[in-house]
């Protein structure tokens, strides 16, 4: 998944993802990662500031707890996608940045809300907090894409001569 091949070995493979991102699908993810990053932010030290304040114990534990859990997920993704603007803008080549993708954990906290008092939470908070999973989800998909062709691309640069060798084989008898 991810590559199209035509007739002759990997200088010819379609890298899908690296296509993705640099396209007008990134700029659209990119873009909705960080206005998702805005309404966060001035959810939380505005309305959200306030709605906390009426909450009861349980729910006011739950809510720094998840506030903090979505501005640390947030952060990562913003990171990630921070990163690969990069690549696409050509300050940093794709291998240089999945070296620094590794420090961030985009693929970490993806299960859905279990915290007992979920209800009790105020639904801007909750819906933030379901749309950071959903992006997430998107942002570790791609991600992954991403490795896998960074992979075959370093598999197919590493000189293998039984490999070499077959190919040559099998060409011959073609």
């Amino acid at each position: 998944m991810g590559e199209f091949k035509t007739e002759t070995g990997p200088e010819n493979t379609f890298n899908f993802a690296q296509r993705l991102m640099s396209s007008q699908n990134f700029a659209e993810l990119f873009r909705e990662g960080m206005g998702l990053i805005e309404d966060t932010a001035s959810y939380l030290d505005g309305p959200g500031r306030k709605q906390s304040k009426a909450l009861g114990p349980a729910a006011s534990l739950a809510y720094a707890t998840e506030s903090m859990r979505l501005t640390t997920r947030l952060m990562q993704m913003a990171s990630w996608l921070l990163l690969q603007r990069a690549v696409n803008d050509g300050e940093i080549v794709q291998a240089e940045a999945q070296n620094e993708k590794n420090k961030i954990r985009v693929d970490n906290a993806t299960k859905e809300m279990q915290n007992p008092a979920w209800q009790d939470l105020p639904e801007t908070l909750r819906t933030l907090i379901e749309t950071s999973f959903h992006l997430q989800r998107r942002i570790k998909h791609v991600d992954s894409m991403l490795k896998e062709e960074l992979l075959r691309e370093q598999a197919a640069n590493t000189s293998n001569p039984v490999g070499d060798q077959l190919s040559q084989i099998t060409a011959a008898f073609k």
